[in-house]
């Protein structure tokens, strides 16, 4: 016989005024403040006044904690004025993937938490969006698919380098000494630069010079 989920085994929901809404906020304060380590279900019930047993009505266990943060913190509402039917092709990308940018910066977790996780209904209406704008740009097709992922993996690698080097230079703020081997990479500043908004807004022109132009 199947074993019943701790969900399944209550007779009645618990009377604790909680909602997935709140479970997600109250994860989400966790996450930034303990890291993953740090997110409990025991810790998660504390923080929101309530017994453990209380939180499986919710999610069925940490896992779905972690999904449900998520997803909770992926959630866009584009300004009235981006309106997708009309918001000009490129305009309406950039501003999608700078707010996902941003709101990885501000919960640095999700930014290792996401590639790992179920893709939540928020973050399925952003790449909805994103095809949407896409199509009307005369994106079609499988060009739409390998147009989206690449988009996805240029703003997650690029807020995992961001968030990858902060915790570096907390650990050693100098920056490593180049010897005569790395010429070009040296006169740059490649590793001197903290323009970390313009390289990454000029990386997705060079990107969208492709995707959109050649559409």
């Amino acid at each position: 016989m199947p074993k019943k989920s701790k969900k399944s085994q209550a007779k009645q929901p618990p009377a604790d005024n909680l909602s997935h809404a709140k479970v997600a906020e109250a994860a989400v304060h966790l996450l930034d403040t303990r890291g993953t380590r740090g997110l409990t279900m025991r810790a998660l019930a504390e923080h929101l006044g309530s017994g453990v047993m209380s939180l499986y009505w919710y999610v069925d266990n940490k896992d779905g904690v972690f999904d449900l943060a998520l997803d909770f913190v992926m959630q866009y509402n584009p300004p009235a004025s981006h309106d997708l039917d009309t918001i000009d092709c490129r305009a309406g990308v950039i501003a999608i993937l700078q707010d996902w940018r941003e709101v990885m910066l501000k919960h640095p977790w999700s930014v290792f938490l996401l590639p790992q996780r179920t893709l939540g209904p928020n973050i399925l209406t952003r790449l909805e969006m994103l095809a949407k704008i896409l199509s009307r740009a005369g994106v079609q097709d499988s060009a739409l698919n390998t147009a989206i992922w690449s988009l996805w993996n240029y703003v997650v690698g690029a807020t995992t380098t961001r968030v990858s080097f902060l915790i570096q230079m907390e650990k050693s703020p100098d920056p490593p000494v180049l010897d005569d081997s790395f010429t070009l990479i040296s006169q740059s500043g490649l590793l001197m630069s903290d323009d970390w908004d313009g390289v990454f807004l000029g990386g997705l022109d060079m990107l969208l010079d492709g995707i959109i132009e050649d559409a």
